[in-house]
Order: C-alpha cells, then sequence, then structure tokens
C-alpha cells in the first residue's frame, strides 16, 4: 500500500516538477530560437518571451499540448511580422490546454493568431494591430479560434483585420471578455457556435461592431445559445474595407449589434451609441445555398432592456432617405427583417420590414414599427460561456 501511495503521489506532481522555463530573448536569431522553443517544450512547460521587439520572418507554430507562452505584456513584447515572407498567419496553435498572455503581434500578412482544434485555449492580454489602419490587404483575422471546445479570450486588443478583430468558428463553450475591437470590419465575430458569451468588451470604430452569423455548407452548423451583454458598442461607422468575395463585405457601415440566422441569442444591457445604421439588426440568411441542415432564419432571439442613444441616422440601406423622412429622420434602435422570430421587452423602439420570405430583397419589405411579444420566459444561461477551470490560468 505504502509503494502504491508513494507512487501516485509521483504521478500527480510529476508534471509540475519536471516542468521547465524556456527564456527566449529579442535580436538576432529570434525567430529560429522561439520557433525552436515551440517544438521542443514539453507539457507543462512555459515559454518566457522577454521584452523588446522581435522582427519576425515567417509563421510560428506551437503544437504541444498544455504549454504557455507568456511575454512581458501586450506592449513590452512585441512579435513585428512586417517583414514576414508569405500569407500564413503569426502563430498557429493545434494543441490543447494552451495559454497564451501577455505579448503583441503587429502585422501579420495573414491572421494574427489562429488556433485550430486546439480544446481549452485560453488568450490573455494578447494585441493584434495592422498598423496602417483599416486596410483590405490587412489579414482577415487577429484572434482566430476555431474547430475548438473550451475558449476563454480575455482582455485583448484587436485593430485592423480586414475581416473579424476576434472571430470564434465552429466552436463550444467560449467566452469572449474585457477586449477591445477597434477599426476592423467586424469587431466580434461569432459564428457557427453555440454556446457563447459576449460580455464587457468594447467594439468602435468597426463596420459593425458584434454579429452572431450562421452560415451553410460549414462542417460545424446550427449557431445558438449566445449571449451579448453589457458590451459598449459605440461609433461604429468605419466603410467597410473587406475584400469582395468576402462574408462580412456586405455588413453595413454603422452596425452596432447584428444577428443573422441564428438561434436563441439573448441581447441585453449594452451601451449602443452612434452607430448610424441600425443599434441591433436582426435579419436571415439571403444568399443562394444548398445546405439541407441549414435553416436561414432568426429564431428565438431576444432584445432585453439596452441603453440606446444616437443610431439609425444615417443608414446604409436602399430607400434612406425616404426611411428617415417616415420616421422622423432617425431609425428607431431595433431593426428586424421581419422573418423567423424575436421577442423584446416591452417598451423597446424598434422597425420592421416585414418581409415575408428570405430572399425576395428590400423590394418586398413594407417597413413599419416593430410589433413582437415581450419574451416568455427567463433566457436559459446553462452551459453558456468558457469551462470555469479556464479561468485558474488568469492568475500571475
Amino acid at each position: 500500500m505504502f509503494r502504491m501511495t508513494i507512487a501516485a503521489a509521483l504521478l500527480a506532481t510529476a508534471a509540475p516538477a519536471l516542468a521547465e522555463t524556456h527564456v527566449v530573448t529579442p535580436g538576432d536569431g529570434a525567430q529560429e530560437r522561439l520557433q525552436e522553443a515551440l517544438i521542443i517544450a514539453q507539457p507543462g512547460d512555459e515559454i518566457v518571451l522577454e521584452a523588446g521587439r522581435y522582427a519576425m520572418s515567417d509563421g510560428l507554430s506551437l503544437d504541444v499540448e498544455g504549454v504557455t507562452l507568456r511575454g512581458a505584456g501586450m506592449d513590452g513584447t512585441v512579435l513585428d511580422f512586417t517583414g514576414q515572407q508569405g500569407a500564413g498567419e503569426g502563430l498557429l496553435v493545434t494543441s490543447d490546454n494552451v495559454t497564451l498572455r501577455d505579448f503583441a503581434l503587429e502585422n501579420p500578412k495573414g491572421d494574427g493568431v489562429k488556433s485550430k482544434g486546439a480544446d481549452n485555449i485560453v488568450y490573455h492580454r494578447i494585441r493584434v494591430t495592422w498598423t496602417r489602419g483599416p486596410h483590405p490587404e490587412n489579414g482577415a483575422y487577429g484572434i482566430y479560434p476555431v474547430e475548438s471546445t473550451g475558449i476563454l479570450v480575455d482582455g485583448v486588443k484587436v485593430t485592423g483585420a480586414s475581416d473579424a478583430g476576434i472571430y470564434v468558428g465552429q466552436s463550444d463553450r467560449i467566452t469572449v471578455r474585457n477586449s477591445i475591437a477597434e477599426a476592423n470590419v467586424a469587431g466580434i465575430e461569432i459564428e457557427n457556435s453555440r454556446n457563447a458569451l459576449v460580455a464587457h468588451n468594447i467594439a468602435t470604430r468597426n463596420t459593425g461592431g458584434i454579429l452572431v452569423f450562421d452560415l451553410p455548407s460549414l462542417p460545424v452548423m446550427g449557431g445558438g445559445n449566445v449571449i451579448i451583454e453589457n458590451n459598449l458598442v459605440v461609433a461604429n461607422d468605419t466603410p467597410n474595407f473587406a475584400p469582395p468575395g468576402n462574408i462580412v463585405a456586405g455588413v453595413r457601415r454603422g452596425t452596432g449589434i447584428m444577428v443573422m440566422a441564428n438561434e436563441k441569442v439573448l441581447i441585453e444591457n449594452n451601451i449602443l451609441s452612434g452607430n448610424p445604421t441600425a443599434p441591433v439588426m436582426v435579419i436571415a440568411y439571403v444568399q443562394p445555398y444548398d445546405d439541407a441542415r441549414y435553416n436561414p432564419l432568426p429564431r428565438e432571439v431576444v432584445v432585453g432592456p439596452n441603453s440606446y442613444d444616437g443610431g439609425g441616422y444615417d443608414p446604409q440601406l436602399d430607400g434612406a432617405e425616404m426611411l428617415l423622412a417616415a420616421f422622423g429622420g432617425e431609425l428607431p434602435p431595433v431593426l428586424w427583417d421581419g422573418l423567423g422570430s424575436l421577442a423584446a421587452v416591452e417598451g423597446t423602439a424598434g422597425w420592421s420590414l416585414n418581409l415575408t420570405e428570405a430572399g425576395k430583397g428590400l423590394g418586398a419589405a413594407q417597413p413599419g414599427p416593430l410589433s413582437v411579444k415581450a419574451p416568455a420566459a427567463a433566457f436559459d444561461r446553462s452551459g453558456i460561456g468558457a469551462p470555469a477551470a479556464l479561468e485558474a490560468r488568469l492568475g500571475g
């Protein structure tokens, strides 16, 4: 029994006892030394990037579970990809239980940080910046976890992405919080994902602030169970600079929060100010598709109490002048196309296109004041958000 007890104790403490710290410094050869550290690291190891500017000539990759990559702060440790060869992401992670924290990436040719099939990943105080500002040749995504379960994005900042600053796709159990998305096409986008909490973020100077989409013909379908609450969604008025053909190229300048073809989405306690097309937009997917699994309608979307100020005053919509005249010079804050199902708390000001069929376009619209029922019950929050265990990695 004594021998078994000793063996169990050794097993329980083996990883921490054997974990190593790999320190990487800026300067000549930093690219090779950092990539080497990412390769030789063992589960439980920490790679420390000392303060300074690192000139990167190529993308980086990590495929070891349980590694922490830590810098000296999002303004202290900067991975500069201005001279990057090729068009890949700055950092690609393909392993589970990874923590990325306290460093920045500037000017990656492709995406900033992409994690694919990487469960239980933490992004903490990561900055991704395209320093020339909005430009169609910037990388598509700043923070880009996809096809994963368990994602915590906390305290990041992304500027200049030509698609979405913070994008989570085809994933489950997600929290995006305390982050800033500025001057991207989409500030924060949750796509084909379930059980996502988007809270206490700032989305400003994007084309669209926060988007919740579900699209056809992707491996993971059926986005839903999303809560968008306590965010500051302000002055999202940057003209759309997405490359042609990109799905977000269709986002209207001045959209605050947009829900398209998703189910069970709650929007409440947000501050929405200065979003000139629509502070809140709930619509169906209108492009042609060939996917029997797909439902193009928004369903069971709930608009709770929010604070609205100065939205809908310069809508990027067909017939804008006529609409503004009809509604007294400014459109009500909630725009619904009339398809699917929407509920809103009493007193919510809005308007509807009153469409009766998807794909008919604005020519079939019969605009009028919003008339929907109040929510029938409290929103079911069970299972929404990142697993609580990821919180423990934020200390230190």
